[in-house]
């Protein structure tokens, strides 16, 4: 990852990932790396078979480490239903452990957890 001079750090989004084998690849390194993940994800837009969401999520890394991710993606379905592109802006953000507003136990996020908007992201 590169890092900013605003501590910020960015994604290298120039990887494509085109197969199920890649996919299960990208998201193994994902997961291994991005310990305790907590998402949030919110509908932006929607018209036709495309979609627009915003998201946030906090995770720690091997060293304890926390950050919060935080982007937008852009999903464009095909005529079967089936994701056919995604497009997605992901800055990470690292935080003190007190920073942390996602807390839930391991698992989907419980009803009545605050979304984006209430959180003020």
């Amino acid at each position: 990852m590169d890092r900013s001079t605003a501590g910020r750090t960015t994604r290298n989004t120039a990887r494509a990932v085109t197969t199920g084998t890649a996919l299960a690849a990208f998201l193994t390194r994902k997961w291994q790396r991005e310990l305790d993940y907590r998402l949030v994800k919110e509908l932006w837009a929607h018209d036709g078979d495309r979609i627009a969401v915003r998201f946030a999520y906090e995770w720690h890394d091997d060293a304890g480490q926390w950050y919060r991710s935080h982007g937008n993606e852009n999903w464009e379905f095909d005529a079967n239903g089936l994701m056919a592109r995604r497009l997605a802006c992901i800055n990470d953000l690292p935080i003190a452990p007190g920073e942390r507003l996602l807390h839930w136990p391991a698992g989907p996020r419980p009803d009545g957890h605050p979304g984006l908007t209430e959180l003020g992201l």
